[in-house]
């Protein structure tokens, strides 16, 4: 008789769907959504838009089930502790994503935003999973299409200088960054718009979009005081048809010859 051949070790796979939008799903994209039996996705409300929209993904890719988690609420009181909220933010995602697991056999996916590399934790939190030791998986990542590439080609620029370098930083750290001498940044999760700071140094240049890739995307370019307050209100406009608003936007001081 013959031994009996182990079975694959389960799956957890980390799928980047740029927009949501479906023409930004790649085709290996698609093929680990159908090859999964269910998806894990945060809910942030009761009628969470992005939520929606991940089911939607599902629908079209293999129809798996979508096991929407309430998202832990994170702890904004104290703002000068930032990286400890976030930690603590992390670790109550990983315990509810890691009871779902635990409920459920067969594969799983989870769906991110833009691209799992780019400001996303996803990859932390399930190694936070694996770390904890109650449930076994291989997992894998699938790049996505992200909102630094769709900006860039939406304005039709390239991100940089010849030969220079850029930055990609957070609103949270834009002014640092410039302070630190910087003139050639991709800003993302700015929903204060810190650049108004800089409004009183000349030479800034803004290329900024919202909801990119999407059938509500918003684009507005040219001198950053001239234009901050069209993108403060396409910002509102976005927000208002969407229910949600995500935007990113390249700042540059070109140098002075």
């Amino acid at each position: 008789m013959s031994a009996e051949r182990p079975s694959r070790p389960r799956r957890v796979r980390l799928v980047g769907i740029g927009s949501g939008h479906p023409d930004q799903i790649t085709l290996e994209a698609a093929a680990a959504i159908e090859s999964v039996d269910f998806v894990i996705a945060a809910a942030k409300s009761a009628d969470d838009p992005l939520l929606e929209a991940r089911r939607e993904i599902c629908r079209r890719h293999g129809n798996p089930e979508l096991v929407a988690v309430p998202d832990p609420p994170r702890d904004r009181d104290d703002p000068t502790d930032y990286t400890g909220a976030v930690t603590d933010w992390h670790d109550a995602r990983a315990a509810a994503y890691e009871q779902v697991l635990l409920e459920r056999a067969g594969d799983a996916a989870f769906l991110v935003w833009g691209d799992p590399a780019f400001y996303d934790s996803t990859i932390r939190i399930v190694e936070r999973i694996l770390a904890r030791g109650n449930v076994e998986f291989e997992h894998d990542v699938l790049p996505g299409i992200s909102s630094l590439q769709v900006l860039a080609a939406a304005h039709r620029i390239v991100l940089h200088e010849v030969g220079q370098p850029i930055l990609v930083t957070t609103g949270r750290r834009l002014l640092e960054a410039v302070w630190q001498g910087h003139d050639n940044l991709v800003v993302m999760l700015d929903g204060d718009l810190a650049c108004s700071a800089l409004l009183g140094q000349p030479g800034w240049l803004m290329w900024w979009g919202a909801n990119l890739g999407t059938t509500d995307q918003v684009l507005v370019a040219g001198p950053l005081a001239d234009v901050l307050p069209e993108v403060e209100s396409a910002r509102a406009r976005a927000k208002a048809a969407s229910g949600w608003v995500m935007d990113t936007y390249l700042l540059r001081r070109p140098a002075v010859p």
